[in-house]
């Protein structure tokens, strides 16, 4: 469940109104809103390193770590590569944060018994390639023993993309990866009337966040919205709010 950009903008007036703060425009609202996003997902592999680190609980509703997995499935998914035939690499998805694995079709040929004997059968069985960089593939490609092979696929990352070695006929529709995606952008769309933005949901789009995260991008905004408008107190209220959100989710 997606969080309402247009909930959020109205907690936000809200709070400004009632502190007598000065007032957030729409265009200024969307930058704040996007950047607010894209910090608290951030964040969310930081705190998995962290939380890693410590002992979890066998409390089936409020282990940290499972809690974070929880936020980043959302933006968890799987997409057939393109092979662009320029570089001769796999280009990169564009709405790619963290690539997870690349996993490409094997093409198995078979003798059967049955029906017919001895007729061949192709199957493809999906393998998942290695990553590696590519000093790692050059060196084990030089040995027979650690050459990657079509059951022992290797990929190497670059700025023209992925390589994938070891995979032989390889066609487009072969090579599939699962990543993490950038959350979509959110916008607060509204239409003029009599010199007023009221809010369309037609042009609108919400923030993809977990449902749990609606708190934490109000503070967000709301201390953009004070270093925008020069209100060091103000700022200082929602980082003290964030704050004390922060150590109630830590302790």
């Amino acid at each position: 469940m997606a969080v309402s950009v247009d909930t959020v903008y109205q907690r936000v007036l809200a709070i400004l109104n009632k502190e007598q703060r000065g007032y957030v425009t729409p265009q200024e609202f969307n930058l704040f809103a996007n950047q607010a996003q894209l910090d608290i997902f951030e964040q969310y592999f930081y705190d998995i390193n962290q939380f890693g680190r410590i002992p979890g609980n066998d409390t089936e509703f409020s282990d940290m770590l499972n809690i974070l997995n929880e936020k980043i499935n959302i933006f968890e998914t799987t997409s057939n590569m393109v092979w662009n035939t320029t570089s001769l690499h796999w280009e990169t998805p564009a709405d790619l944060y963290r690539i997870g694995s690349i996993v490409y079709e094997n093409t198995i040929t078979t003798k059967s018994l049955y029906p017919v004997p001895n007729t061949a059968v192709t199957t493809k069985i999906p393998v998942e390639a290695e990553r590696i960089n590519y000093n790692e593939y050059i060196y084990i490609a030089q040995s027979g023993m650690t050459k990657p092979t079509n059951s022992r696929p290797v990929f190497v990352a670059s700025t023209l993309g992925y390589k994938v070695y070891g995979a032989s006929e390889v066609t487009i529709n072969d090579v599939k990866c699962n990543y993490i995606k950038k959350p979509i952008e959110a916008d607060w769309g509204y239409q003029m009337v009599y010199g007023e933005a009221l809010y369309d949901s037609t042009t609108s789009t919400d923030f993809e966040l977990h449902a749990s995260e609606e708190t934490e991008l109000v503070i967000k905004i709301l201390e953009f919205a004070g270093l925008s408008i020069n209100d060091i107190q103000m700022y200082q209220v929602a980082a003290g709010m964030e704050s004390q959100t922060n150590q109630q989710e830590k302790s």
